[in-house]
């Protein structure tokens, strides 16, 4: 039988590392004890990488789409520079050069339901997996090739290795129609879904690599899309949007975060394994330097200053005004 301690640490890590997108089939197979096992150990080497090492983050963000046959020759010719880099397609053959560039578009425009020159429809998805600077160029891009046979199986699709920038990145542009007709329409669980399968094929390579989302890190900081990030871009829409999540769904999100860490924490701390009680006192560590944890602290003083005799100040207002974390999480602090 597998201890309480691997038991517990399978339930509440997979909530933080395992989303529910995960899982492809309807009914949750259940687990043997060997397997409770082998995920336990699995969990703790993702928490001593998020915790201890911070092991660096994959990115994976669809960049945009062609709505026609001009458009999507337009990013071909972008991302293999006109075809001075070697592009590659999904069965693997790499070309260079502007005839290699014509022959592709052609296969895409005749290549199932023909695409027309300008279209209503996005007719193509243009992804970058990117790594920071310092990664092995080549195991991201065959990570990236790994990644897309796991993902995108069922279309036809290109992929452009870039180092010119300090953070290797592959582009990849994905025909919208798969070959049993299907349309690609990526939605946030399949970029969750994609992130988790770059970071596994990275590992599988020797690169450390983490996929875990921004409630888990603790961040509260929402990212920002690419139009804002252009000069100008909060007065051309008149209002600012806010700096942090602080929706319900958001905070919902974090609280449930930081429960799951107390949760594993806790257990780690009664294991009679000293390595994993000195994992517990990293995790409360890493949670009380997070984004979530800080604004929970100061929202909390803020309360007990409110208290104080002589002072007026609204509670609500306050913690409002302080944090944008409203939930009081459970305490990491003891």
């Amino acid at each position: 039988m597998p201890n309480t301690i691997d038991g517990l640490l399978v339930q509440w890590g997979d909530r933080l590392f395992y989303p529910s997108n995960r899982m492809t089939a309807s009914r949750t197979p259940v687990l043997t004890d060997a397997a409770v096992r082998q995920r336990a150990q699995i969990l703790r080497q993702r928490i001593r990488a998020t915790v201890e090492r911070r092991a660096p983050q994959v990115m994976v963000k669809v960049t945009g789409g062609g709505r026609g046959m001009g458009a999507i020759a337009a990013h071909l010719r972008y991302i293999a520079k006109s075809g001075r880099l070697p592009i590659e397609d999904d069965r693997g053959a790499v070309r260079d050069g502007r005839e290699a560039l014509l022959a592709i578009a052609d296969q895409w425009r005749l290549g199932g339901t023909r695409i027309p020159e300008v279209s209503e429809l996005r007719e193509a998805h243009n992804i970058m997996l990117s790594m920071p600077t310092g990664t092995d160029a080549r195991v991201v891009r065959q990570a990236t090739r790994e990644f897309a046979k796991a993902e995108l199986a069922n279309h036809r699709y290109v992929m452009v290795l870039h180092t010119h920038q300090a953070n290797p990145h592959v582009h990849i542009s994905v025909r919208t129609e798969g070959r049993d007709g299907k349309r690609l329409n990526p939605r946030k669980e399949d970029l969750h879904r994609w992130r988790e399968t770059f970071a596994e094929k990275l590992r599988d390579w020797g690169i450390e690599a983490e996929a875990s989302s921004q409630a888990t890190r603790g961040v509260t900081r929402r990212s920002l899309h690419g139009w804002e990030r252009q000069p100008g871009a909060a007065a051309r829409i008149g209002k600012r949007r806010g700096e942090h999540k602080s929706g319900p769904a958001a905070r919902a999100t974090r609280s449930g975060a930081l429960k799951a860490w107390a949760e594993i924490s806790k257990a780690l701390a009664a294991s009679p394994d000293p390595a994993d009680r000195t994992l517990s006192k990293s995790i409360v560590a890493f949670v009380m330097q997070t984004e979530v944890a800080q604004a929970v602290q100061r929202m909390r003083v803020a309360q007990r200053q409110t208290e104080l005799p002589g002072m007026t100040l609204d509670r609500e207002r306050t913690a409002q005004r302080v944090s944008p974390e409203r939930s009081r999480g459970p305490d990491m602090s003891r």
